[in-house]
């Protein structure tokens, strides 16, 4: 098949693109840096340089190819709507990029009993309603294939050009760079978890098998922050030590602080396992151990 995939240099993107092409499949990847070309092209993928709204450079590559794996961004509507518009009617796959921080609270390091299965109503965060629209306009696209997976975090080295994920990277550079292993709060809010070689093959696999309307949460176990932040301290010798909500905000800003690092992302994810998805790494902790030392 012919992909075109967006966010061809990133973590997700990159790592999802390099997945395909192993498998065969003829990729063209959209980046925003030209200087990143060759990397791309040393994976195999061809790449396409351009930005998320550029959106008659996104309609030419979603006609031209076979289906696309959108991966630049889980909250860029515009984006999202040039690509649905462009694949409408045609029956072609589009595989949209969502996260689990959909589910998050603001909890800042405490813990929640909550836990969110594919069909559990739950009212999201103001900050969230955005992208919960952009996913439900990916699974209602008209004559499109329309598959929303909804990452949890995501742990592991990238497949693909070099690239690094969102949110444990972060806490490895301010431990660092400070000393200390941080956490938000107590550090007791848990997060749902996925090793990227298994998120690519999902993807290799919804390309392959999932049907219109598909939203899966992507996950494989789960971790509290707190234990996440010891094992970093253990692997770089360093002490853990709680930040409060003024610092991590001033830090990481809103989004990073409370959604991303501050809050609990529960899930459990069905749908992917019932593709015939089997993922193969199971404990974040003592990757975190062994990857960061």
């Amino acid at each position: 098949m012919k992909i075109f995939v967006t966010g061809a240099s990133g973590f997700i993107g990159g790592s999802v693109a390099a997945r395909l092409v192993q498998a065969g499949h003829e990729v063209r990847g959209l980046i925003r840096d030209a200087a990143k070309a060759a990397d791309l092209r040393a994976h195999g993928i061809e790449p396409v340089v351009g930005t998320l709204d550029d959106h008659d450079l996104l309609t030419r590559e979603a006609k031209a190819a076979d289906a696309v794996v959108n991966a630049a961004s889980s909250d860029n509507r515009g984006a999202a709507d040039a690509l649905i518009a462009a694949l409408a009617g045609s029956g072609k796959a589009l595989i949209h990029t969502s996260g689990s921080s959909i589910v998050g609270d603001e909890a800042m390091g405490e813990p929640s009993e909550r836990v969110f299965g594919e069909d559990t109503e739950f009212t999201p965060e103001p900050d969230k309603e955005a992208r919960i629209a952009l996913d439900n306009a990916v699974l209602a696209a008209p004559g499109v294939r329309g598959v929303v997976l909804c990452n949890t975090l995501i742990y592991g080295d990238a497949l693909g050009p070099k690239a690094q994920s969102v949110q444990l990277p972060r806490l490895v550079a301010q431990a660092r760079a400070s000393g200390v292993a941080p956490y938000i709060g107590r550090g007791l809010n848990r997060w749902s978890n996925v090793h990227i070689a298994d998120v690519a093959d999902l993807y290799l696999l919804a390309l392959d098998k999932a049907p219109a309307g598909t939203f899966a949460f992507v996950e494989n176990g789960e971790a509290a922050f707190g234990e996440m932040a010891q094992a970093i301290g253990e692997a770089l010798g360093l002490e853990t030590r709680s930040m409060d909500r003024d610092a991590a905000e001033a830090l990481w800003g809103r989004e990073m602080a409370v959604f991303a690092l501050g809050s609990n992302s529960r899930v459990r994810g069905q749908r992917a396992r019932d593709l015939g998805w089997t993922p193969k790494h199971g404990s974040v902790v003592e990757w975190i151990k062994a990857g960061v030392r």
